[in-house]
């Protein structure tokens, strides 16, 4: 489709700053809760002298994670254990010792930042055969220390709900399986994944070396909310209570239906499905519904985020999308992310228009409203920072509604570049894309 922006009418709604006002938990120091919630725990009396200790790092953006890893590696060090990191992040860095690697700089976690040494290896062991038949695989550098300090986010996994989503569960069974035991888990699709979680994490609690857990909780604005140590033997049922805790600090559209929604940015470090099912509604997962709310009629996403490393996982959520992304597309990670994950339907490439304007056009032409100055249109950053976003005035009267959002400014026209491309920065200048760009 050519664009046509300086020949089509200016018919776009005039949109408005929206601010939400939370009132949540916020840690003032991770790392200093971090230290506390280990050299409490009863991981000391646990391990002899000396004892060689690994502590996952996973790849998904948590918030001061170079400051918290640093933090356990100092604390488990102060107990006078020998620690080390190990990559745990399945099928993520193209399935690559060096890619993984790769990933956990981009972090802020390397071996000088963290100060000990970090195994990215891809090499695993069998420890047993699951119930549909499959072998168990799990890392061997974490098989082979005297302990493992399970450190991981859980939150609402973006494909699925269930007593165990994305935690310290998950990083067992599947960050810790590496790209060959990640495969093995969501062989069986959907249905297997939500059997596999607390079967094959079960299994491996009893048959690794796992002393402690460190769970952390964020809160709406992506910040630390809580840091807990778990022992090993109550990992199976403290995490759903923090898991239903997690669902509640989570950032949320404060909206049930939505005409257009444009979405900034896409990346696996905004969601593991670069926009997070939890926030649009969508699954797009082959024989499951979409969520019931909130339901969005015509959803556009504009740029791949830098660090998504060229992997568009999720693209397929959108119904409309820009050249400028898919020309940013790399293939391996895409493709070895969705063909692990069996969810193939997410890495289906929507229509691509020329520029910004052309896209956020057609949404307003396709979304089923006559009058598009009607049209319930919201603009974000990404899936993530969800505090600050931009309203058409259809939605004015559940803004001023809502106990929670103000507006922050006048209607003001869409900004657009010369070029037709959004302008991002002025819209949310304390974006992780504005502070990107300096």
């Amino acid at each position: 489709m050519a664009s046509d922006q300086t020949n089509r009418p200016e018919s776009m709604p005039p949109i408005a700053r929206v601010r939400r006002s939370l009132q949540q938990p916020e840690v003032e120091d991770p790392a200093a809760s971090t230290r506390d919630a280990i050299l409490a725990s009863r991981l000391r009396h646990r391990l002899s002298p000396g004892a060689r200790v690994a502590i996952t790092v996973g790849s998904r953006g948590i918030a001061a994670i170079d400051r918290i890893a640093r933090s356990a590696v100092e604390s488990v060090r102060a107990l006078g254990f020998d620690p080390f990191v190990v990559a745990a992040m399945g099928s993520h860095g193209s399935g690559t010792s060096d890619g993984q690697r790769a990933l956990l700089a981009e972090l802020g976690v390397t071996e000088a930042s963290v100060g000990c040494p970090i195994r990215s290896e891809m090499e695993t062991v069998v420890l047993g055969t699951n119930s549909f038949g499959l072998p168990i695989r799990f890392d061997r550098n974490a098989h082979e220390a005297d302990a493992i300090l399970l450190l991981n986010r859980i939150k609402p996994h973006t494909s699925f709900t269930g007593r165990y989503e994305s935690g310290l569960l998950k990083m067992l069974t599947i960050g810790l399986g590496k790209r060959e035991g990640a495969e093995q888990v969501h062989k069986l699709g959907l249905p297997g994944l939500r059997a596999m979680l607390p079967e094959v994490g079960t299994f491996l609690l009893a048959n690794t070396k796992v002393a402690l857990g460190l769970a952390i909780l964020e809160n709406a604005r992506e910040r630390t909310a809580k840091v807990a140590a778990i022992e090993p033997e109550d990992l199976l049922a403290v995490e759903p209570v923090l898991l239903d805790e997690s669902r509640e600090l989570m950032g949320r559209l404060p909206f049930d239906q939505l005409d257009v929604l444009i979405v900034g940015e896409l990346g696996k470090n905004y969601s593991g499905t670069g926009i997070d099912p939890n926030v649009i509604g969508r699954q797009r997962i082959e024989t499951m519904p979409d969520l019931p709310r909130p339901v969005i009629t015509r959803l556009a996403v504009l740029d791949l985020s830098d660090e998504t490393r060229g992997n568009a996982n999720g693209i397929g959520l959108a119904d409309l999308t820009t050249v400028r992304l898919v020309q940013k597309i790399d293939p391996k990670p895409t493709w070895v992310n969705n063909l692990t994950s069996n969810f193939l339907t997410r890495a289906r490439v929507p229509l691509a228009m020329p520029t910004d304007h052309d896209v956020i056009a057609t949404c307003l032409e396709t979304c089923w409203r006559i009058d598009q100055a009607q049209a319930r249109m919201v603009l974000i950053p990404n899936t993530l920072e969800l505090t600050d976003f931009w309203v058409t005035p259809a939605l004015s009267a559940e803004v001023e509604a809502h106990p929670e959002l103000s507006f922050d400014s006048d209607f003001l026209p869409i900004p657009f570049h010369d070029a037709g491309e959004l302008d991002q920065v002025a819209l949310f200048p304390e974006s992780h894309r504005a502070r990107r760009q300096g």
